[in-house]
């Protein structure tokens, strides 16, 4: 990892070109199939790589392009999951989804995103970080007719994922995400059991390792829950205590529009933080003075050395325009304020 100050990321997913999937919308299906598809999702992957570098991010990742979903393309090629039983269940406590079934042991046959993770890193020196679905987040996105607990589940599925992650570190990945949106729901759980399933996942690991909590991709429901939620957001009060006490290296919040109270960072005090700075729920371009401004509101709780700025969420629904657009703010904000800090 280089040492630039106030290294700029993505959460996640970027919006997919419209010749490989539907544009604007989750769980788009594939325009193509077979070899066609294999190298149309290369292909994306290096737009999205240019796109991100053109616009002046730091750490680089794959957007997501070979993905359909955050959490079901891994499940996907697991064994132990079956994707023709489906069964409708209450995700993040939030909607309605029709879901595959946990109908034995899950396990790995083999990698996942390895070969992507390999051919990113033959085509950039930067940094990347790669992010992959936390136990807590795939157990909340499946139905378990086999072990019927929600904790044996997830601590199986943070083994999977622990070799997973080796495998990526292995082939040059400098930072592991975890993306885990359902810690801002299932705070006993978060406590009880949650954080040790991450701390399981991460085990071994030399790379540095990030935590994503944030309150969704801009969709409808995520919107409506969120209106919901008063006029402050309160909810990493519940999770950050015990992720100060772990060893995950960084911890993200969502700040841009959001009515999450910044001081919640003195709760990870010590931790290198992701402060989201922009707002993937609208199609609002920020300016970088907007981007700064969040920034330097970070900054009175937590170290330049440890502030990395990021987007709130992935930005899979959002136009490639706006997406872009975003990135760009992203980048100039950090910008000013990385000359402010010289």
């Amino acid at each position: 990892m280089n040492s630039l100050l106030l290294p700029t990321s993505t959460a996640g997913s970027l919006p997919k070109p419209v010749w490989l999937a539907e544009p604007e919308k989750l769980w788009s299906p594939w325009k193509l199939s077979g070899d066609a598809l294999r190298e149309a999702k290369q292909d994306a992957l290096l737009i999205s790589l240019q796109e991100q570098i053109s616009a002046g991010i730091d750490i680089v990742s794959d957007g997501e392009q070979t993905r359909q979903h955050f959490v079901t393309t891994f499940i996907e090629h697991l064994d132990g999951v079956d994707f023709n039983q489906r069964e409708t269940v209450r995700i993040r406590n939030r909607y309605d989804a029709s879901v595959p079934t946990v109908v034995g042991a899950v396990s790995r046959p083999k990698s996942v995103f390895v070969d992507d993770a390999k051919f990113l890193r033959q085509h950039t020196d930067k940094p990347i970080k790669w992010a992959l679905p936390g136990p807590m987040t795939m157990i909340d996105t499946l139905y378990d007719a086999h072990y019927k607990s929600r904790e044996k589940l997830a601590w199986e599925f943070a083994k999977i994922l622990n070799e997973e992650a080796k495998e990526l570190e292995a082939c040059g990945v400098d930072i592991i995400q975890f993306d885990e949106p359902a810690f801002n729901v299932f705070f006993d759980e978060v406590n009880d059991w949650g954080v040790a399933t991450l701390e399981r996942a991460i085990e071994g690991l030399k790379c540095e390792t990030a935590v994503h909590i944030c309150y969704g991709y801009g969709i409808e429901a995520n919107n409506n829950w969120k209106k919901t939620l008063g006029s402050e957001w309160r909810q990493y009060e519940e999770s950050f205590p015990k992720l100060q006490a772990s060893s995950i290296d960084i911890i993200s919040l969502e700040c841009q529009n959001s009515h999450v109270p910044m001081d919640l960072i003195e709760l990870i005090r010590g931790k290198k933080v992701m402060v989201g700075a922009i707002d993937v729920a609208t199609n609002t371009i920020e300016t970088a003075d907007e981007v700064a401004a969040t920034l330097r509101k970070a900054l009175q709780f937590v170290d330049a050395d440890k502030l990395y700025p990021c987007t709130n969420c992935g930005m899979a629904p959002l136009s490639r325009s706006v997406a872009r657009g975003k990135l760009e703010a992203l980048a100039a904000g950090a910008a000013l304020v990385r000359e402010e800090l010289a």
